[in-house]
């Protein structure tokens, strides 16, 4: 049983924390005194779980290291003055880079005119960003909910989808096997993993799902729904998927799930809250594929890495469902502000530095060099696979993923495994990552490989190394 802290005073507590808040150096001192407190923390009131799966603390938990500020726009410092590579890039959140000046420039002059809206009058940042979301999404997209997160952009989509289709019978969705779309209880009802499921059983009703890239599997639960009297509003796919481990379908998947839709008067539900803002090399995944979706689902990367912000845009015909009583789906805090300024800014950076053509360039160096490693070292790596900077290493064991990002770590390189496939470790660095830093990572992750190879060597019995060279 855990033991608490004989004295709580909120007051020291909020005091303590405002004074780390302030501080723009470190001393040793107070180094040593903000990991031990941070371990403490984590482990007496957020969750001492997560001190467990954090490749930066020691066995046991005795030591972690502990973020402290950006260094750069790929770059991260811990509290002893150590260095990352930040190929993680906060699961997607950080395309333009850390503390991009632009986006940060623009939040503190909204947030020095006003934090927060009134909830009365009209606050124009989100009419600006709505209108330029509508300018740069495929298509026929056009009016957009904004939220706080994917989850929630997840979440109002399929109410959407609901709203315009309940009043045809069709209530149920299509999707599909290793997809991520959220752990609320909708848009936990898409996502496919049953750990995350299982403890919140029963979820919604209504959900099938079928594999994902083959469309004659699609069609036979469509053909099974229907014969049973069922309709499907709407079938909802990530382009590509995130957490699956970096799963790209066949080139004329997407289009054939957008001609089944409209065969079947379905809905096409894309989630790019990790794909879209650029980072598969154009705006939106589902511009690879020439895809025009009826709602399209943002979040992550579009508040710059800076603030939350989840977006769903949909077509005027389907987001007309709201326009009666726009208050059915509400949120008090989406579309504020200080989130839209970062929006607005971050869609403006992406653009004007043309980052996602960056993406796919720089994307294409790094995927070439990660598959020669994975050629000359098949006893660990099963594929590599992406798209832009959206790319996974996929290893024969699940052990040997997590020891090879284990061993990134200790070299200075961030990355991690993906939820929904344990063997999968993601690389997805800001899309302002530099040639040098590219090749900095394929370096280090080539003397990572090669020191799981020796390792792996080292373990095989004696006799068996002797027969193997008998052999040859």
């Amino acid at each position: 049983m855990s033991r608490l802290p004989t004295c709580l005073n909120p007051l020291e507590c909020s005091q303590q924390a405002l004074k780390w808040i302030m501080n723009d150096v470190l001393s040793d001192e107070d180094a040593q005194t903000l990991n031990q407190e941070t371990l403490n923390s984590f482990r007496e009131y957020v969750n001492p779980g997560f001190l467990e799966y954090r490749k930066s603390v020691t066995s046991g938990g005795g030591y972690g290291a502990v973020e402290w500020r950006a260094s750069g726009p790929n770059t991260l410092l811990d509290t002893q003055g150590n260095e990352y590579l930040d190929c993680l890039g906060g699961y997607g959140i950080f395309n333009v880079g850390h503390r991009n000046p632009t986006v940060v420039a623009a939040v503190e002059k909204q947030l020095a005119k006003q934090p927060l809206h009134s909830q009365e009058l009209l606050d124009p940042l989100r009419g600006m960003l709505a209108k330029t979301l509508a300018a740069i999404t495929p298509g026929n997209l056009k009016y957009s909910f904004l939220s706080n997160s994917g989850t929630e952009a997840v979440e109002a989509a399929l109410k959407l989808a609901k709203a315009y289709q309940g009043p045809k019978g069709k209530f149920s969705f299509i999707a599909a096997h290793g997809a991520f779309h959220g752990k609320s209880l909708g848009s936990l009802s898409a996502t496919a993993k049953p750990i995350f499921r299982k403890p919140f059983m029963p979820l919604l009703p209504g959900f099938h799902h079928v594999p994902f890239g083959d469309i004659d599997a699609m069609r036979k639960q469509i053909h099974q729904c229907q014969s049973n009297g069922e309709g499907i509003a709407a079938v909802i796919l990530e382009p590509i998927q995130g957490e699956g481990g970096v799963i790209l379908p066949p080139d004329q998947y997407l289009p054939a799930v957008r001609a089944l839709c409209d065969e079947i008067g379905a809905l096409l539900i894309l989630d790019e809250v990790q794909t879209g803002m650029g980072r598969t090399g154009k705006m939106f995944a589902c511009q690879h594929y020439g895809v025009q979706p009826d709602i399209l689902c943002l979040a992550k990367a579009l508040g710059g890495g800076v603030m939350p912000i989840g977006a769903t845009v949909a077509t005027e015909a389907v987001f007309s469902v709201l326009f009666d009583n726009p208050f059915l789906h509400t949120t008090t805090f989406g579309g504020n502000p200080l989130a839209c300024a970062a929006a607005l800014a971050t869609i403006n950076v992406l653009l004007r530095d043309n980052l996602p053509e960056q993406a796919a360039q720089q994307g294409s160096f790094l995927l070439s060099g990660l598959k020669r490693l994975a050629v000359r070292y098949p006893e660990l790596v099963a594929e590599v696979r992406g798209r832009g900077l959206l790319q996974a290493i996929e290893f024969k064991k699940n052990e040997i993923g997590y020891a090879f990002a284990s061993e990134l770590f200790q070299r200075r390189v961030l990355v991690a495994g993906t939820l929904n496939n344990a063997k999968s470790i993601r690389i997805e660095p800001p899309l302002t990552i530099t040639h040098e830093q590219c090749c900095h990572v394929l370096l280090e992750a080539e003397r990572a490989l090669e020191k799981l190879w020796k390792t792996q060597r080292a373990e095989v019995k004696p006799e068996f190394i002797d027969e193997e060279l008998s052999i040859q």
